[in-house]
Order: C-alpha cells, then structure tokens, then sequence
C-alpha cells in the first residue's frame, strides 16, 4: 500500500502541478475549465487503455516461465522509475515554464484555447501512463496485494489532488523542492528493492549465479514478514536473509540512479533549474 501511494502520489503531484499552472495562467479565459476538464478526462482515458493492454500482454507472455516474465517485468519497472527521477530532475523547471506560456499566450490569444486541453491530456497520460507501469513491477514483487495498490493508489490521488488544489489557490507554504526530494529518495529505494527482487528471480531461473547466501541473517531480530520488516521491505527493498546477488544488484542501482541524478540536476549555463531542488 505504501509503495502504491508514494509511486501515485508523486506522479499524480506532477500533473496536478502541471494543471495547476495552467488553471492559474489562464485564469479569467471563458471556457477554460471545460478545455482543461476534457484535456485531464482524455488523459486518464489514455492512461486506463493502457492498463487494460497491460493485462493482455501479461497474459500472453505469462507461459515463458513466471520467474522470467516476473523479472523483466521487475527490471522494466525500475528502468522507467530511474528515468524518471533522472528525467524530471532535469527537465522539471522546463515544464511548469512551458506549461505557464502556454495558458499566458491562450490568453492573449496566440494559441487557441485547446491548446489547454492538449497540454493538460499530455500532462496526464504521461504520468498515468508512468504510474501503470510502476504498480505493475510492484504487483510483480507480491509485496502489495490488490486491495492495498487500490487503496494506496486512491490515498495518494487524493492527497496530490489536494495538494494541487492549495498550489492553485496559493495556500501552500511548503516548497515544492523538499516534497518532491523526500518522494525522490523513496522512489530510489524502491527502485533499488525491485532490482534485488528481480535479481532474486533470475537466481531462481538460473540466470544468474547467487554469489552467496544468508549475507546477513537478521530474521530472528527483524523478520521480513513481521510488520516492521514487511514496512522496510516495502519502503527500502529489505530482506532478512539476502543473497549477495541481491545485495550487490541493490547497491548497483542506488549508485548509478543518484550518480546519474546528479549530473542531470547540476546546474549548468542557459539551463532552468529544476523544481524539484
């Protein structure tokens, strides 16, 4: 449920930012509510096709054996959430700049006012598409059953439509660099524990070799399905009894996504920093 709400909250928070700033820009443009509510609705209509594909792929590629299909699936999840980090990290404060000119210039009347209702389904279908894919590598780790994604998912719709709602009317005090930092460095630990899961497969399927077992044994301090380690499993990829395949393949991920993180967000000449801090 946890891993569910922070994936869906922080894509959600995006596209709430990015309606936000254009509901703002173009306040005062007859008609702009509809063009920015159609713009959301095809969004999330692209979104919900693409789980209903999903499925169907699943499906079909299900009998080439589930720890294989499990750990491409696991492997493509952690891709797309390092991505992301990387991606957004750089090319966020060109987003919301370009999002503002878009509803300045609807206003003034360069743009026609489905220019709205194209960057708002833009907006939308990216990170629900992004979200899709996200909750089906956590589905695949069997950390989070069905019942906890669909609540999780909803909690953290709500929560960034809220959120969306107080940066419109300008009531939030908290900057947006240290929410989308704390989401940030759970997204990376999530990634990191989807790619030692996937690591763990391969091992069963014998791609790859185990490099040992029982690296460390804390399950008589810390079992991992006790409530605590099943929350750290979750939240931080923790295993009581670890495989160095899995430990290594952790590490791994956790240096290259902040490593390359890094170099995207530096700052560096005729580029915007980036909102997220």
């Amino acid at each position: 449920m946890l891993s569910a709400f922070v994936i869906v909250f922080r894509e959600s928070l995006e596209a709430a930012l990015i309606v936000s700033i254009v509901m703002a820009a173009s306040r005062g443009i007859a008609g702009r509510s509809r063009a920015v509510a159609a713009g959301v609705a095809c969004g999330l209509a692209g979104a919900a096709l693409l789980a209903a594909f999903a499925g169907e792929v699943a499906g079909l590629f299900a009998g080439i054996g589930t720890e294989m299909f499990n750990s491409v699936a696991l492997i493509l999840a952690v891709v797309m959430l390092g991505w992301h980090h990387i991606w957004m990290g750089r090319h966020g404060a060109e987003l919301a700049s370009q999002s503002r000119l878009v509803g300045n210039d609807v206003r003034e009347g360069a743009k026609p006012l489905s220019a709205l209702a194209i960057i708002c389904a833009v907006a939308v279908l990216r990170e629900g598409s992004e979200t899709v894919l996200f909750l089906y590598g956590v589905s695949v780790d069997g950390s989070t059953g069905t019942s906890g994604m669909l609540s999780g998912g909803l909690l953290g719709i709500v929560g960034a439509t809220a959120l969306g709602l107080l940066i419109y009317f300008g009531l939030l005090r908290i900057p947006l660099r240290h929410i989308f930092k704390v989401t940030g460095v759970f997204l990376v630990l999530i990634a990191a524990g989807l790619a030692a899961q996937a690591a763990s497969l391969l091992v069963q399927a014998g791609v790859l070799p185990p490099i040992g077992y029982d690296v460390w044994d804390t399950s008589a301090i810390l079992p991992q399905d006790s409530a605590v380690g099943f929350l750290l499993h979750i939240l931080v990829g923790y295993v009581d009894r670890p495989m160095g395949i899995q430990v290594l393949v952790y590490a791994v991920t956790l240096v290259v996504i902040l490593v390359l993180s890094h170099w995207a967000s530096t700052p560096r000449p005729g580029r915007p920093v980036a909102v997220r801090g």
